[in-house]
């Protein structure tokens, strides 16, 4: 199956729509950057389900995917906490959680025959929690209104709540996984 496909094409784009979202937040643009990252999560919306609809699915797209959502979800985490919108110590939180589940997922690989590592619940709402925060947040950044700054503060205790929980679900899944035998390779 070929590699390049329209779906292919719209996750190879909000890939590179990183670079001038996170651009646009460390300029001060925040209006330009929610239109950015509201494009890329249309083609993140749009993708799957074309390559499904059209028989595309490539093991290229499924890998691409998930690495053009994290790089663009990171990307803006760093660039707004540069910026000073966000606190740092939440973004140590997100990518804690994120180098702790890597970490963990190289050392059980390297030394037990486990291969599957699906995201949990937990994990995916944690993401979605952190989306609907960098919206709120630059969106409040854009537009200084007092409700708004409210809002973008709670953001920020669900984000942390959300991050956390999932990371001790993903650490006691684990270890759950750990217990049970395993069948030899």
């Amino acid at each position: 199956m070929r590699r390049v496909n329209p779906a292919n094409l719209l996750t190879l784009a909000r890939l590179l729509a990183a670079g001038p979202a996170i651009w646009a937040i460390l300029d001060g643009r925040f209006t330009l950057a929610l239109v950015i990252l509201f494009l890329a999560g249309l083609s993140d919306a749009v993708d799957g389900p074309l390559a499904r609809r059209r028989g595309q699915v490539t093991r290229f797209g499924a890998r691409l995917d998930p690495v053009a959502d994290k790089i663009l979800l990171s990307g803006s985490y760093l660039a707004l906490w540069v910026a000073e919108v966000l606190p740092g110590w939440l973004v140590a939180i997100v990518f804690g959680r994120d180098l702790l589940i890597l970490a963990g997922a190289a050392c059980l690989m390297a030394f037990t025959p486990l291969r599957d590592f699906a995201p949990s619940l937990w994990g995916k709402l944690s993401t979605v929690v952190q989306v609907i925060a960098a919206v709120i947040l630059l969106t409040a950044a854009a537009c200084p209104w007092p409700p708004l700054k409210g809002l973008a503060a709670a953001s920020i205790w669900a984000v942390a709540a959300a991050t956390l929980w999932s990371g001790i679900h993903y650490a006691h899944h684990a270890l759950a996984r750990l217990r049970r035998p395993h069948p030899a390779l």
